[in-house]
């Protein structure tokens, strides 16, 4: 009896050339597809036409067939349109996340299951574990690499008709895989940032879209030290690009005055104004399937790649939380995502206001 009909998420990264020789060395029928989720004839920022040759290369050497598919329409409608309205909003989002719930693990799905795949499967690095017909979302056994954080939106469904066989490996031995298989993407970089912006200037992508608003830039007590050139273009915790003259310790972004236009700017990585105990977090996921209970000790990361923190849920609905965390935590950032974990299984999380 022939394995299952598995649906790999191509995009000419090692990852995911990995994942697909893995599957198929493993018996499964496996067919690549390869995803254009940004319409943008700027090749040198948005290299699709290069990624797709790369894709076709790989799977020359596995021996697999590559349908290609356009969901740049529904990736306009929604991830990039939300994407705009947050940075209007003063706030800083993470269109990764966004785009897994909406497009690869939805309109991908969608259409993997269309093609007659009975499961998808894709290069993140994490883990699932079944109990009883639940799915538990584990981070991956490389925690350099480790991308639960970036997958907390999905839901059980999506789960259950997916794979990340890259979970239990390193990074270091995917591309050992990839090199010892002969596939030709073996070395290629990883990529970076956001994917629709590439290698260009964040600042002159998003001029195209939005208004340029310049103001002040003051401290807490309100003197004015430099001008900003739009509150969009600036984060909390940032430091380069302030353009902040003068003795003393380096400046970082604190707070957005929305009202008045005003970036207000504190001096020193330790300033009290840069860190908070408690976050609030609204439209609130959880791809545990269950909702956390409240009081428990649980950690939580408020940004990617950041270490574990100790924390509890002090109030909790179906609209909103505020976790406590044990110790103050650094720029915790309007628009990006506060997930929790129980050990190494996520439990889900929100978006912080």
């Amino acid at each position: 009896m022939s394995k299952a009909h598995i649906i790999v998420g191509m995009s000419g990264g090692v990852d995911s050339a990995v994942t697909a020789l893995l599957l198929k060395q493993q018996g499964y029928q496996v067919t690549g597809l390869f995803m254009k989720n940004w319409e943008d004839e700027d090749d040198e920022h948005c290299p699709a036409r290069q990624d797709f040759l790369d894709v076709l290369a790989v799977a020359e050497v596995i021996g697999i067939e590559i349908e290609a598919v356009n969901f740049s329409a529904e990736y306009k409608d929604r991830v990039f349109s939300y994407f705009l309205r947050e940075y209007q909003a003063g706030r800083t989002p993470n269109p990764d996340v966004l785009c897994n719930a909406e497009i690869k693990f939805k309109a991908f799905l969608e259409h993997a299951l269309g093609m007659g795949g009975e499961r998808i499967a894709t290069g993140h690095y994490a883990r699932l574990r079944e109990v009883d017909g639940r799915y538990a979302l584990r981070k991956a056994v490389d925690s350099a690499k480790d991308q639960s954080y970036f997958l907390y939106r999905l839901n059980q469904a999506q789960l259950s008709k997916s794979m990340f066989p890259l979970g239990e490996l390193t990074k270091p031995e995917v591309r050992k895989i990839a090199e010892q298989a002969g596939l030709p993407n073996h070395a290629k970089k990883d990529s970076t940032g956001i994917c629709f912006i590439g290698e260009r200037p964040f600042r002159e992508f998003l001029q195209r879209y939005l208004p340029i608003e310049p103001g002040d830039m003051i401290t807490p007590e309100g003197r004015v030290v430099g001008r900003h050139q739009g509150l969009m273009y600036y984060t909390l915790g940032q430091r380069q690009g302030l353009g902040i003259g003068g003795a003393g310790e380096a400046w970082f972004v604190a707070d957005k005055n929305l009202a008045d236009n005003r970036l207000i700017v504190v001096q020193g990585h330790a300033h009290p104004l840069l860190f908070s105990t408690t976050v609030q977090a609204q439209d609130l996921s959880w791809v545990s399937g269950m909702t956390p209970d409240s009081g428990s000790l649980y950690a939580a990361k408020t940004r990617y790649r950041q270490p574990d923190a100790a924390c509890h849920i002090d109030t909790l609905n179906t609209a909103s939380c505020t976790v406590q965390f044990d110790a103050p935590q650094w720029a915790a950032t309007p628009g990006q995502s506060v997930v929790l974990y129980a050990d190494d299984v996520c439990l889900g999380g929100g978006i912080i206001q």
